[in-house]
């Protein structure tokens, strides 16, 4: 990823822009994307990791840490900048900085792609709601 050009910013302050790149990935019900809002402004479980391109935050993920690997819970990218690489930097980069084994994800059939292109195994599990689901796993 030495071509792209940004930058990962560890603990980014909790802005606007970065609670509405992480509502991005939430259920879209008002009182769900609070409480997840919510969660990353209090809980010491939850990172918060952005991109950042000239100064402007592009793309931003939190996770969960569970030893030596993470479980990422949401990642957003302005829809203006999709497609163009920040999202996987930006997975990239965090797993890099935090030297983990693994970084795992579970997700709807929309965003598998993203997980395929960034590097995850993907496979198909069960889903109590009878959509798609997938387990990704990035092993580092």
């Amino acid at each position: 990823m030495a071509h792209l050009k940004g930058s990962l910013v560890v603990s980014p302050p909790f802005t606007p822009r970065v609670a509405e790149l992480l509502a991005r990935a939430v259920f879209p019900a008002s009182e769900r994307i609070r409480r997840t809002l919510k969660a990353y402004e209090t809980s010491p479980e939850r990172l918060l990791f952005a991109w950042q391109v000239s100064g402007e935050v592009v793309s931003a993920a939190g996770l969960r840490m569970a030893g030596q690997e993470a479980e990422l819970l949401h990642i957003g990218t302005l829809p203006e900048a999709s497609g163009q690489g920040y999202g996987r930097a930006l997975v990239h980069a965090v797993a890099a900085h935090l030297g983990l084994s693994a970084l795992r994800a579970e997700t709807d059939e929309g965003a598998a792609g993203f997980y395929r292109r960034a590097g995850f195994k993907v496979t198909e599990i069960s889903s109590p709601w009878g959509k798609r689901r997938f387990a990704c796993v990035l092993r580092t």
